[in-house]
């Protein structure tokens, strides 16, 4: 439904529109109406019925929703068509252009009211600025769409909800962003509301946060709900670029309805090519588990499958992250150099405000490697670092291990009570696998 202006302002449109074509009000009302009626109109003292508007429209020539709202009648779905170019392009990896085209839409959503325009063209911004590690403003952004939509609907708000909940997992913050995940399926999937592209969007966003929270099962269970929700499109490219082209075909020819059909399954699709990046976590997982149970050579298939993935969408924080679990296989399998060379160029892309759970990781394998050259002088400063930045991300099962690590390492090398120290630390930190504090593991879907 049209959401109209106010009479006065839809009065003195008519009025205007009337002279522009030199028509007496007389002239305007009939057959239908009388020159009172559209007098009444233009003073702005009546709200004119649905009927009303489309026969005046239709004398006016002009269409029904740019006489209701004073907005073109193809602006939305020409926006429209320009969002889903922008998301093609983000896409692509081209994250910058993007955010240039995203800005400018948002600039045209503002000034014509489009409320949904608006709120897609800041989800965009937001996506563009966690591909550039913009974390800070990618929440802002998010935070602002979800405002925007609080009235609509939660398959709706999930894309919003789901970005902010991965900045915070980025930032270290993996508590928060498992709550606002996991209140989130549950809601969907209690409430009737269930919703196949909004829960692919959240198991997969909550594989990440559950693997380094030590909740393997559930990011396992996660992940596979995640692949056998995936849209199974041949090529999402190709058939978002037929459904952009039709749109436009169809947009030329005034059908705007079928236009914008077209523009939702375009946009659908390069969504699809979007979540290579989470796809990709689901591969990562799956070599996460491999190794666990000790098939390292498929682990090692698994995680590069992954790192393939993600380098075709440019992402540097995930592929990081990513490249840390590799070197712990390589090493595994004995090629502990080529594993040292990848854990100190992948630091050079973490940090602590920036993947500080796989920055941790790095170091501690780095640690364990030393450790078996026998440099312990090396290995215990990586295992402080790896300790440092554990504590801020609160990854308690992880903390645990390290501090037995730690402890192990200065047990060897004589220091007694600091070994003890680092056990106590461990101790203090110590969770059961697989579990949050968050209680019950989200309600399965419906798949």
């Amino acid at each position: 439904m049209v959401e109209r202006d106010e009479p006065e302002v839809i009065g003195r449109r008519v009025q205007r529109l009337r002279r522009e074509r030199g028509l007496t009000q007389r002239q305007l009302a009939e057959p239908s109406y009388t020159s009172a009626y559209i007098s009444t109109l233009e003073a702005g003292r009546v709200r004119p019925s649905d009927d009303a508007l489309r026969h005046l429209a239709e004398r006016l020539g002009v269409d029904f929703e740019e006489l209701a709202t004073g907005r073109p009648a193809r602006l939305a779905t020409a926006l429209r068509l320009r969002l889903t170019e922008a998301r093609r392009t983000l896409a692509t990896g081209r994250a910058q252009e993007a955010a240039g085209q995203y800005a400018e839409l948002l600039d045209e959503a503002e000034r014509h009211g489009l409320t949904e325009e608006r709120a897609a063209a800041l989800l965009g911004l937001g996506e563009c600025a966690v591909e550039t590690g913009e974390l800070r403003a990618a929440r802002e952004r998010f935070e602002e769409a979800e405002r925007l939509l609080a009235g609509a609907p939660l398959p709706a708000r999930v894309p919003a909800l789901r970005g902010r909940a991965v900045t915070h997992y980025l930032a270290g913050e993996l508590r928060y962003a498992v709550y606002l995940l996991e209140t989130a399926i549950d809601e969907l999937n209690r409430s009737g509301l269930h919703d196949p592209d909004a829960l692919l969007l959240l198991y997969a966003g909550i594989i990440g946060p559950y693997m380094d929270m030590g909740a393997h099962a559930r990011a396992a269970q996660a992940a596979e709900f995640a692949l056998a929700l995936a849209p199974q499109a041949g090529d999402p490219a190709l058939v978002a670029r037929m459904h952009r082209s039709v749109a436009r075909t169809l947009l030329a020819e005034g059908r705007i309805a079928e236009a914008d059909a077209s523009l939702a399954k375009a946009a659908e699709l390069y969504r699809t090519l979007q979540l290579r990046t989470e796809l990709a976590n689901c591969h990562w997982m799956r070599g996460y588990v491999c190794a666990q149970n000790g098939e390292l050579e498929r682990a090692e298939s698994e995680l590069r499958q992954a790192l393939t993935m993600l380098a075709e969408r440019r992402a540097a924080l995930y592929s990081s992250q990513v490249t840390v679990e590799l070197a712990d296989v390589l090493h595994r399998r004995g090629r502990s150099e080529e594993a040292s060379r990848l854990l100190r160029e992948v630091l050079g892309e973490l940090s602590s405000e920036r993947g500080a759970v796989h920055a941790a990781a790095a170091h501690r394998l780095l640690g364990i490697i030393a450790e078996d050259a026998g440099d312990t002088e090396a290995a215990e400063e990586h295992y402080v670092r790896a300790l440092s930045l554990l504590e801020r991300a609160g990854a308690a099962g992880d903390l645990a291990d390290l501090c037995r690590l730690l402890g192990d390492l200065l047990r060897r090398t004589g220091r007694v009570e600091a070994a003890l120290d680092a056990y106590r630390t461990g101790l203090g930190h110590r969770t059961a696998p697989g579990t949050t504090t968050l209680g019950p593991a989200p309600a399965q879907p419906l798949l």
